[in-house]
């Protein structure tokens, strides 16, 4: 019988089987392809490291919050390493592909740097809040004094011995203002019986989640004063220098100008906001000027400004000097340290530091003849503020401040910008026509570009903020700042009455602009609904765009087009579900919100309508005729999804029979309790007692696809969450 024979094998010239090294060769052609394609398209696209390191270094923070524990943040890390020497150990003999090198070596190990940075943050300022709510006599120093005249408040941090530990801890605690005496400031020892709370996990998700910042601000506990406060050790007057100044030019400039406008004059001079009314910010928000009132880019500029240009002409009338020093660099020297001593006066908050360090930068390039305005000038900026304060990247005011100033930058470094504004020969009707157009533009696209933001966070944004924008923003950086610092220098021979009244009058029109904008019919746009996925496609699409140069920038319409179609697809959710189980917010029956409970706390109403997408006041499920309450229990129905769904929800704490409790809950889809209940009761679907929102947190509940979010899915293993099972 004859033997098959095997098949024909083409050898190599050495005689070896020169078929198994096909694969590699065609894996290490395809790889090298690949690289040749990504350098060209580097290239093109106008590749600058410095943003896109700036980009990595976020998103190295950013992923570890999102990511849930050790190991997965461990495995960050290192996936960052080995992007780095992965880039460096294939290409770095080859100078043709520096680009390539370049991206994986900074990206990845910016990455890595990002992720153990916040990591390390957390581990040193995490203060581990208390166990459980208690009221206790303490004695503290006063850290820091807050003013907040218009929540008749004063807001004390205090340094305490914890009650049941012994040990060293932060809280922060309201005093009421007829309570708080001036010998109350930093540096002074009290005694007062004090109500605690631990700090708040957000009460729904994608609510604001208080315990997240007090872990990084070290603070245990926040409560109120019971009573009386004894002062034990007085202040003495060397603390806090900076604090007192605030404080006292705060203090100076409401004495001048009375009401709202004194209020945001104050805000203006010293970074106080303490002073402004609800329904001001309100407005301020609803028009989208709230960044006026936040000390940030603009105030800073416009000081820096001011004093640059002070300096360089005051200076210009001395020939001595002007022979003899480069009056550029003089004028950049005392601009800066305006700029810094303004940014320590109104509080170092983190859009002032970044606003500080980027006029800083400006004033550099000024002094050196280079380019001022460049996205690198803002990646450095940026770098700076992650490396103090890493957990500032997951608050509005971060993302927010950066945003406006990418979007800034970007629009005017774009080559049809730069040919409309410049230079030629025309009229100044015509050149003002020209700069006021191009303010116009600017401020849309810095509303475009903060709109996913702001509804992300806040649920709702101003629609006409770029057309209030035109008219405010010249208002407070040419007349409303000029007349405040006019009227503060002419205070010192006590002539700065007339200027306080025009600076007055200047203000109540700032205000008058805001309130007519809000009020205006569709001036708000709420969006309860948005995910962190979908807010991070808006954020890839935005920095593409701003970040590369060309044609390869209108890829960002990409991810910008698929957040838009998962906005539009989210549902907004048929039930919320506080953490405690105390209220319930049911949507979609009326265009007014549906609550358990009729609470007088302004905090849970805001967080459910925020959250539902709804305005107006809420109304009681007791009340809607749909409803069957008692005083123990409310049950309703909704259709959704082409169903009924059966909600049974606990009003008060009283005992109740187990077997008629465990008929009620088989009739119910889903039963809501703030108790623990027994497990003969059993509804259909869902049982959200006291039980399961100790471990998951808040609900949002879609009841058309039967699924809902909980405030522990997005937790993790983080210090602000410890306590809680998985």
């Amino acid at each position: 019988m004859a033997t098959r024979q095997p098949p024909l094998v083409p050898l190599g010239e050495d005689g070896s089987d020169a078929a198994p090294q096909q694969t590699p060769w065609r894996k290490r052609a395809s790889l090298s392809s690949a690289a040749d394609v990504i350098e060209r398209f580097l290239g093109r696209a106008g590749f600058d490291r410095g943003p896109w390191m700036a980009v990595a270094m976020a998103a190295g923070i950013g992923a570890w919050f999102v990511l849930p524990n050790a190991a997965s943040w461990v495995a960050c890390i290192g996936f960052g390493l080995l992007v780095a020497l992965a880039g460096i150990a294939k290409w770095r003999h080859r100078d043709d592909r520096v680009h390539v090198v370049s991206a994986l070596a900074a990206v990845g190990l910016l990455f890595a740097f990002g992720t153990g940075l916040i990591w390390a943050r957390s581990e040193m300022v995490g203060a581990q809040a208390f166990d459980r709510p208690m009221f206790e006599e303490i004695e503290g120093r006063i850290l820091e004094r807050i003013e907040q005249p218009a929540l008749d408040r004063v807001r004390l941090v205090l340094a305490i011995r914890a009650p049941e530990t012994d040990d060293p801890a932060k809280i922060r605690v309201n005093v009421p203002l007829e309570d708080a005496r001036e010998a109350m400031a930093e540096g002074a020892l009290i005694r007062a019986n004090v109500r605690l709370m631990p700090p708040a996990a957000p009460m729904l998700p994608g609510g604001y989640n208080f315990a997240r910042a007090a872990w990084f601000d070290g603070l245990s506990a926040t409560g109120s004063v019971q009573g009386k406060i004894e002062v034990l050790e007085e202040s003495v007057g060397e603390n806090a220098p900076i604090a007192r100044l605030q404080r006292m030019l705060s203090g100076h400039v409401r004495g001048e100008l009375d009401g709202s406008a004194g209020s945001i004059a104050a805000a203006f001079a010293s970074g106080d906001r303490g002073g402004i009314s609800e329904a001001d910010e309100d407005a301020m928000r609803d028009a989208g000027l709230t960044h006026l009132l936040s000390i940030s880019g603009l105030h800073v500029s416009a000081v820096i400004a001011a004093g640059y240009l002070l300096a360089i002409k005051l200076l210009a009338l001395w020939p001595w000097f002007t022979l003899r020093m480069r009056l550029p660099v003089v004028a950049a020297g005392i601009a800066a340290l305006a700029g810094i001593g303004y940014t320590l006066l109104t509080g170092a908050e983190v859009p002032t530091v970044r606003s500080c360090i980027a006029a800083l930068l400006v004033l550099v390039a000024l002094a050196l003849g280079r380019e001022p305005l460049s996205l690198r000038m803002v990646a450095i900026a940026a770098m700076a503020v992650m490396l103090v304060w890493p957990e500032s990247l997951v608050g509005p005011s971060f993302q927010m401040s950066f945003a406006a100033v990418i979007a800034i930058v970007a629009l005017h470094n774009a080559e049809p910008v730069k040919q409309f504004l410049a230079p030629r020969e025309e009229g100044r009707l015509a050149w003002l026509s020209r700069r006021t157009m191009m303010l116009l533009v600017t401020g849309l696209v810095i509303e475009i570009a903060l709109m996913p933001i702001v509804l992300f966070h806040f649920h709702r944004a101003g629609v006409y903020g770029a057309l209030a924008n035109v008219i405010a923003i010249p208002l407070v950086t040419f007349i409303s700042m000029p007349l405040i610092a006019i009227a503060l220098l002419f205070d010192v021979i006590g002539l700065g009455a007339p200027f306080w009244w025009l600076a007055g009058k200047s203000l109540d029109l700032l205000i008058g602009i805001a309130h007519f904008t809000a009020n205006q019919p569709g001036a708000v746009k709420l969006i309860p609904q948005m995910t962190l996925g979908t807010v991070l496609l808006f954020v890839a699409g935005g920095l593409w765009l701003g970040l590369w140069r060309g044609t390869a920038r209108l890829l960002g319409f990409v991810p910008v087009g698929l957040g838009v179609t998962a906005l539009a697809l989210t549902p907004i959710p048929d039930v919320l579900i506080s953490s405690d189980g105390r209220h319930v917010g049911i949507t979609g029956e009326d265009d007014r919100l549906l609550v358990l409970r009729d609470t007088r706390s302004s905090f849970t109403r805001d967080n459910l309508l925020e959250l539902a997408g709804v305005e107006g006041e809420p109304l009681p499920i007791a009340e809607w005729p749909g409803a069957e309450c008692s005083p123990d229990f409310c049950a309703i129905t909704v259709n959704r999804g082409g169903r009924d769904w059966h909600i049974l929800m606990s009003r008060s704490r009283d005992i109740v029979a187990e077997r008629a409790l465990a008929a009620a809950c088989e009739r119910a889809d889903i039963v809501v309790s703030d108790r623990w209940l027994p497990r003969s009761c059993a509804p259909r679907w869902l049982k959200a007692d006291g039980r399961m929102l100790s471990e998951t947190g808040g609900l949002s509940v879609n009841l058309a696809d039967q699924t809902y979010r909980s405030v522990a899915a997005s937790e993790g293993q983080h210090g602000w969450w410890r306590g809680r099972s998985d």
